[in-house]
Formats: structure tokens, C-alpha cells, sequence
């Protein structure tokens, strides 16, 4: 079948390439891709600044975020059907949605919500997933709490400020002057124009702050937040606890020591950082299926979409910073 891989570690380490088209192990289900999705993890793979993390073996086909139809089901599948039509984020070392196949396991892969077409919900496992478990499992969100996200009009941002108010938060977000009306309409309380003004002067006492745009923005994050409060990142630096997560704790020493700076400095602020890494789920895809279908939760999209034969070109108009919203790569007119 044809597949986008990673050659070698690299920007350029991307092609278009000829794989084996897979079959569904016991636990799997095979499913025909009509939708993925462009997320900043596929650049941060493919640049290879996971290697020691996550042991890929190029060539090995990039792409996290998927939606399609079931065509095989394997013999020890219970809960999905030949015919269905599902969304996932396959989970770390089983990723490769840049194909036009792929077998997850079963337990990754949720049925797609039904008001969605395939390209809006191929937009969202990734961004939906990380939201709810940096809001409702790390933060532990409560009514009446204020939250800062950065970026709310990226596909990340767009949907924390949505999930966060609906679990009852009062949201702040930065975005530039063109996307302040868009924030707005996504339920964002306060809008910080980054080009006009600092959001460390204007904004103070916030319960959690959701980083995703790296180092300068994660240091003057940590002086909005009111005592305690806590500071999320999903760029890093990496912490122990993310070795926990990966199940390699010989690594804890080394991630203290990457994040020592930010940890340090938090304490001297008197509140908390933590390093978010989302993991793959089909029962919080289930939930979260039920948010996009009530309408509660609704997927933000760049105007452009890209053919699957344009793989390489929807990377780079996300490298480049030309989207707004997630950038959906189709499979045909039915997406």
C-alpha cells in the first residue's frame, strides 16, 4: 500500500513509500483510513527528538490522528464490526495514519461521532484526548477555577478552551489579533493579544496554565499562577514522571535533570510544573464522542484541506504556521 514514512530522522526525512499492507492481530482492528490529521507531535517524531524516548526504527509511517472503516476485526475483538466507522490516536510505537491502512489495537479506537464527517474527525483523538486528560486527570479542573491555555486558536488550544469551559472553568487564552473573534466563539472568557500586549502584566491568580509553545512562554507562565497553582506543558522539558509513564524509570535521573531549571524555579514561586504527554484511549474517545455529537465540543479546522498524495505539502503548511485549526488530510470524496 502506499504510506508516508520517515526515511531518517530529519525535516526532510519524510517520503512517499511502499509498505505491506497489514492484517489485524488478535486484538486489533484493521481499518481503511478516509481522514488523518496533522498534529506538532508528527514533525517532533519525525525530527527524530523522541528517539531516545520512543524507539521507532525507520522507515516506520508517521501520522497520529485517524478516522475510517473497520474492514477486519481480530478474533479476540469484542465491540466493533466489519463496516464501522471509527476515530483513534493509535498508541505510541503503533502509530502510521499517513497510510491508507493500519491495524490499531482495539482498545485505542472509539466509533466515530456520528454528527462528524470523517475529515472533522479525523481533526480531533489527539487534541480532544490531550485536552481531557491535561484538564480532568492532571489539573483536576473544578467550577469557578481560571485557566490560561496559550495558542487557543491551534488545534490544541481550540479545544482545551471548549472542554475547560464546559467543565466550568473561566478561561483566558493569548491569539493574535486575528483570531481574537474565533477564541471568543469557542467560549474564552479573556483574549490576550499577543501582539499587543504581555499576558504575564495583564493576568494573575490563574489555577492552571496549559503551555504549548515552549521555554520563554513556560517561564513567565509560572508568575501568573496564584500559590499552588500548576503549570502544564506539552513541549517539556520532560520530567520524572513522564519516565513513569513510559515505564523506563532508569530514566527518572535524567528527566530531573532536563527539568530541574523549570522545577526549581516553580518551587520558588511557590507552585507546581508538569510535563504532559497524552496516551492513546477508546474509552475517552467514547466519552468525548458524546461531547462532539451534543454539541458541547465542535472541531476547529484550517480552510485547507490536502489530498493524501499531498502529505509532504500539509506538513509543511503546518511547519510554515499558515494553519488555523487542524490541517486534514483526505482520502477520497467520501471524507
Amino acid at each position: 500500500m502506499k504510506a508516508f514514512a520517515v526515511t531518517h530522522y530529519g525535516a526532510d526525512g519524510l517520503a512517499r513509500v511502499d509498505v505491506p499492507t497489514p492484517t489485524a492481530a488478535p486484538g486489533d482492528v484493521l481499518v481503511d483510513i478516509r481522514a488523518a490529521s496533522i498534529n506538532p507531535l508528527d514533525k517532533m517524531v519525525r525530527n527524530g527528538e523522541f528517539k531516545r524516548l520512543l524507539k521507532y526504527k525507520p522507515p516506520f509511517v508517521l501520522g497520529h490522528d485517524v478516522a475510517g472503516v473497520v474492514t477486519q476485526v481480530g478474533s479476540a475483538v469484542r465491540g466493533f464490526a466489519v463496516g464501522d466507522e471509527v476515530y483513534a490516536r493509535p498508541r505510541d510505537l503503533r502509530i502510521g495514519t499517513f497510510a491508507e491502512t493500519i491495524a490499531m489495537d482495539a482498545a485505542d479506537v472509539a466509533l466515530k461521532p456520528a454528527l462528524l464527517s470523517f475529515a472533522e474527525a479525523a481533526a480531533v483523538p489527539l487534541v480532544a484526548l490531550a485536552a481531557w486528560q491535561a484538564l480532568v486527570e492532571v489539573a483536576a479542573i473544578q467550577p469557578g477555577q481560571k485557566v490560561l491555555v496559550h495558542a487557543g486558536a491551534g488545534g490544541l488550544g481550540s479545544t482545551v478552551i471548549q472542554l475547560a469551559k464546559h467543565l466550568g472553568a473561566y478561561v483566558a487564552t493569548t491569539a493574535r489579533t486575528d483570531d481574537i473573534d474565533k477564541v471568543r466563539s469557542l467560549g474564552a472568557d479573556e483574549v490576550i493579544d499577543f501582539t499587543q500586549q504581555d499576558f504575564s502584566t495583564v493576568l494573575s491568580g490563574y489555577d492552571v496554565v496549559l503551555d504549548s509553545l515552549g521555554p520563554a512562554s513556560l517561564e513567565k507562565s509560572l508568575t501568573i499562577l496564584r500559590p499552588g497553582g500548576l503549570a502544564i506543558s506539552v513541549v517539556g522539558p520532560p520530567d520524572p514522571g513522564f519516565a513513569t509513564q513510559l515505564g523506563q524509570p532508569l530514566l527518572k535521573p535524567v528527566m530531573a535533570l532536563m527539568s530541574r531549571r523549570i522545577r526549581s524555579h516553580a518551587k520558588k514561586l511557590g507552585v507546581r510544573y508538569s510535563f504532559f504527554f497524552m496516551r492513546a484511549s477508546g474509552s475517552q474517545l467514547k466519552t468525548l464522542a458524546r461531547l462532539y455529537d451534543d454539541g458541547t465540543l465542535r472541531p476547529v479546522l484550517d480552510p485547507t484541506t490536502f489530498d493524501f498524495a499531498d502529505t509532504i505539502s500539509a506538513m509543511a503548511h503546518v511547519e510554515q504556521g499558515k494553519a488555523s485549526g487542524k490541517v486534514v488530510i483526505i482520502h477520497g470524496p467520501t471524507a
